[in-house]
């Protein structure tokens, strides 16, 4: 498996991301997702794609339960924070709180002194 660079932050990914929008938690047995999991790790896939709107949060449940044991620093795990999915605040999502990983927000919450007009930065 290729990995890119994301951007420049310096994170690298695996060019080929594991979604689990319509399968976790509502069309997949929990078992099989977990073999699926597997089986992209296996393969070199290290990029997930979920969110806590997902199958109403079951999808993210099943993701963490499947990284379960996991080295957390081996694997990029993608969820929205921006959507609204329910009485959890964004970056709350309950695939760190399932598989143990520290459960903290992606990017901290906006500052209300700046201003929320982009700027423009020129080398």
């Amino acid at each position: 498996m290729e990995h890119r660079h994301l951007g420049r932050s310096g994170l690298k990914i695996s060019e080929i991301a594991y979604g689990n929008w319509i399968t976790h938690g509502s069309q997949v047995a929990e078992e099989a997702a977990r073999e699926c999991v597997k089986t992209a790790l296996d393969e070199g896939i290290t990029t997930f794609d979920t969110a806590d709107v997902y199958a109403g949060t079951r999808a993210e449940e099943v993701l963490g339960r499947a990284l379960r044991g996991v080295r957390r620093e081996s694997v990029e795990i993608f969820t929205k924070g921006v959507l609204p999915g329910g009485d959890r605040a964004a970056g709350t999502g309950s695939a760190a709180r399932t598989s143990g990983l520290p459960n903290e927000p992606a990017c901290p919450p906006p500052d209300a002194s700046r201003s929320a007009s982009p700027t423009r930065r020129t080398a």
